[in-house]
């Protein structure tokens, strides 16, 4: 099917999906657009905490980005899941399946765009993935383990390369538990379409990373993420389950509740911002050690110029 689409554009594409990956910051959004409005394509979002409703300013969700030539491209994966609910990978495959079926039902390209490296590459790597329910009798023995006990025991699970694992100890518990019933039930594996895709990375050097970030987490307190935050409490969400989203909601969060200063709040938050970012970064990299073909774009080059790059790439 795919091959008749890219028919229409005079063109044929190797590829089943493009995807665009990146650190926080570097305009991923923006040139995903740009290049599905290009090829007669649509998004699909590959962000961990875009997938909530109500959660606007604090996941980055530029709504205009997805604005080209007065059209509004369509998106998927995004606004799909209630504030205060723990959405997941596992959620995310199966959601983004259908989507995807979706959109090469109506012939248009697919392209994946986020900065989620699990998210990606279970997509990417056709993670093998079950539903695993809640273990109330695991949680009960590890509840009044320490932060530090319990990432202790999640390491002999697995290696650590997904750091949002162990950002709270709500999510560690989660994690064990996963990996333990991952364990005891090895023969129940759903299955998922290897899909063929280009995937482009757009890299930054560090401080114009870091010029960005702070920039934008500027702007987003002065537009209304404190205010975001403040209404996400006033439905019913607690503090913990703000804590556990992480970044802007955890340290808004902490400063709503008298626990930090407004600069230290700032302070903790940007410089939480720029580790993040850094991690993602270590991921991609490692996705690419283990096999990952990853074509890289320069975030400060201009964006004309990086979609006319990619789409030739996509028709090599």
């Amino acid at each position: 099917m795919l091959k008749m689409i890219l028919v229409m554009t005079k063109n044929i594409s190797q590829y089943q999906m493009l995807t665009i990956l990146g650190p926080t910051a570097v305009g991923k959004t923006r040139l995903a657009a740009l290049l599905a409005s290009r090829l007669n394509g649509e998004i699909l979002s590959a962000d961990s905490r875009q997938v909530y409703r109500e959660m606007n300013y604090g996941t980055g969700k530029d709504y205009d980005d997805y604005i080209v030539n007065g059209q509004k491209v369509p998106y998927h994966l995004v606004d799909i899941a209630e504030p205060g609910s723990k959405y997941n990978v596992y959620e995310f495959q199966k959601d983004f399946k259908i989507a995807y079926d979706d959109v090469l039902l109506r012939e248009k390209v697919p392209v994946m765009c986020g900065g989620s490296g699990l998210y990606v590459e279970a997509i990417l790597n056709n993670y093998k993935l079950i539903a695993v329910p809640v273990n109330e009798k695991l949680r009960q023995q590890l509840k009044e383990k320490t932060l530090e006990e319990l990432i202790t025991i999640l390491s002999k699970y697995k290696s650590l390369h997904n750091t949002t694992d162990i950002d709270t100890v709500s999510r560690v518990i989660r994690a064990i538990e996963i990996e333990q019933y991952y364990q005891e039930n090895k023969g129940f594996e759903s299955p998922f379409p290897n899909i063929k895709s280009l995937v482009v990375g757009i890299n930054i050097d560090r401080d114009s990373r870091r010029r960005r970030i702070s920039n934008r987490l500027k702007e987003r307190l002065n537009s209304g993420m404190i205010s975001e935050v403040e209404h996400l409490m006033s439905i019913g969400l607690s503090i913990d389950d703000l804590i556990y989203y992480g970044l802007e909601y955890k340290f808004v969060a902490l400063y709503l509740s008298n626990q930090l200063s407004y600069e230290d709040m700032y302070k903790q938050l940007e410089t939480a911002i720029h580790q993040f970012a850094k991690r993602q970064m270590t991921w991609f990299r490692r996705m690419e050690r283990n096999g990952c073909e990853i074509r890289w774009v320069d975030a400060l080059q201009p964006i004309e110029d990086r979609v006319n790059i990619i789409e030739k790439w996509f028709f090599e």
